[in-house]
């Protein structure tokens, strides 16, 4: 179901998404209808009732079909999942159902201009006044920046450092005092709503806070093995299609009286670019279900993400290389796999960052 939704809804209109720098609203209701958001949230919450699984299909076929525009991973893997396990009960009937149709298009706001994987050092604020909190700050590289009906905010409410961070809600489209910034022009997911957000004393209800004040860093933290991977699988999934691509280009392009296929040097290449997509498929499927039973620790995720996104680039370079000239062409897939590779190296938390983290348990 998943491969029809992104081959017929997705797909077609990729040039057109990357022209607007957005997918349609359309498109988000239409993967809604087909229960294709929240899938691992619980039936009474407008999910799927399923579990991690579920997610882990849909990523996979997005990703082995090419496609890097409908950011489904934000919104559904990511910003249903802070609702669903930090909000309150109000909380969830309020957003849930409808992130789970698709009427609201979720955002999850933590880099800022000075401020990326060290997030400590954020400085929008949530000042408590009267009977709720004012936002001000700017956030950047916001996914769905343009679209989000729902934006959870990482805000100081209180002193520095990770204790002083809260998540706050910001709903609606039309919101006095958030300005949403023009298209980033990317080198690659140009389909993406990537956007900058300037928030000048924007007010927000008391009870848009999600979870305790103070508690946001530790949120964070707990989430972001899921989102580290479904990073991973993304990439795994996209290596694995540059391999495909590039061998079947390989067999039918003439070169020197036969195919580049004929040629042992490109043989070789994709011989070592499948092996490494497999292992890395191998350590990802074991990652996925040690995260399907709730043992996927913080390390591990990091070990993931970091093998997946490095591999991809790797690969994606090398298999580009085999269609010459024609790979760096952005009407092939295989350039735009290429080009959106290299952001996933640093999103997610940059891979040095995740070098850190595992080199601390040693």
């Amino acid at each position: 179901m998943a491969r029809s939704f992104f081959t017929h809804s997705v797909l077609p209109h990729q040039e057109r998404f990357s022209r607007q720098h957005r997918v349609d609203s359309e498109t988000w209701l239409d993967a809604g209808r087909q229960g294709l958001l929240c899938p691992s949230l619980p039936e009474e919450c407008g999910g799927g009732g399923g579990s991690f699984l579920h997610e882990a299909v849909i990523l996979w076929e997005q990703g082995r079909l090419g496609d890097d525009s409908l950011p489904y991973a934000i919104h559904s893997t990511i910003v249903a999942h802070y609702v669903f396990r930090y909000g309150t009960e109000q909380q969830r009937r309020r957003w849930l159902p409808r992130l789970a149709s698709g009427e609201l298009v979720g955002a999850i706001a933590m880099t800022e201009p000075t401020t990326g994987s060290d997030l400590k050092t954020i400085r929008t604020t949530a000042t408590r006044e009267d009977a709720g909190y004012v936002i001000n700050g700017a956030k950047t590289f916001i996914t769905n920046g343009s679209m989000a009906g729902l934006i959870l905010v990482v805000a100081r409410t209180s002193g520095p450092g990770a204790r002083g961070l809260s998540l706050v809600a910001v709903e609606g489209t039309d919101v006095p005092g958030l300005t949403r910034g023009k298209p980033l022009h990317k080198i690659g997911q140009h389909g993406q709503d990537t956007r900058e957000l300037s928030f000048d004393q924007v007010r927000v209800p008391a009870d848009n806070l999600i979870g305790g004040e103070g508690e946001s860093f530790g949120q964070l933290m707990a989430q972001l093995p899921q989102e580290r991977l479904a990073i991973a699988i993304g990439a795994v999934a996209q290596a694995d299609y540059a391999v495909e691509l590039a061998v079947e280009y390989a067999k039918q392009r003439d070169a020197f009286g036969g195919t580049l296929w004929d040629l042992q040097n490109t043989r070789f290449v994709l011989a070592d670019c499948a092996t490494q997509v497999l292992a890395a498929r191998t350590f990802l499927d074991h990652c996925i279900s040690l995260h399907n039973d709730g043992r996927l620790d913080a390390t591990t995720a990091s070990q993931v993400k970091l093998l997946s996104t490095d591999m991809l680039f790797s690969v994606a370079d090398r298999c580009l290389q085999v269609f010459g000239g024609y790979g760096y062409i952005l009407e092939y897939p295989i350039a735009r796999i290429f080009a959106g590779a290299r952001v996933q190296r640093i999103y997610g938390g940059a891979n040095e960052v995740m070098k850190e983290l595992v080199a601390r348990a040693l």
